[in-house]
């Protein structure tokens, strides 16, 4: 087992979030010309939100992490730690849901669902560390 100072794993951790930021932005960006055509009642795709979700909980990711660096106390560290888990298994509902759509895109899921997992990895070894 190779063992990481605890900077080399908050820089992994934060380029992770960073990736899954970018990732997603893609992602919903190709999801939403797809979902944005009205359905034939002429009502939209509910699943419109779920892409706009990704994209808004994967970008307060990495902020997230710099908030818990930059806090003095453990409670306040903690705190973040706990936002953190909550952006991501919003992630995770949200990419399930995604999954399920009516587009071509939804195969994309399965890659952004693979480095959510690592993060979380990531993510379970961090919360050690603060």
């Amino acid at each position: 087992m190779v063992f990481q100072s605890s900077s080399e794993l908050n820089t992994a951790f934060y380029k992770k979030a960073v990736e899954i930021g970018s990732l997603s932005k893609v992602i919903s960006d190709y999801l939403r010309a797809d979902l944005s055509v009205l359905k034939p009642n002429g009502r939209e795709d509910t699943n419109i939100y779920f892409s706009g979700d990704i994209r808004r909980q994967s970008d307060s990711l990495a902020p997230e992490i710099i908030k818990a660096a930059q806090e003095p106390f453990s409670e306040q560290k903690h705190k973040h730690a706990e936002t953190l888990k909550w952006l991501t298994n919003g992630l995770f509902i949200n990419c399930r849901r995604l999954e399920k759509c009516n587009s071509d895109g939804r195969e994309f899921m399965s890659i952004l669902n693979r480095e959510l997992k690592k993060f979380k990895k990531l993510q379970k070894t961090w919360m050690l560390t603060i």
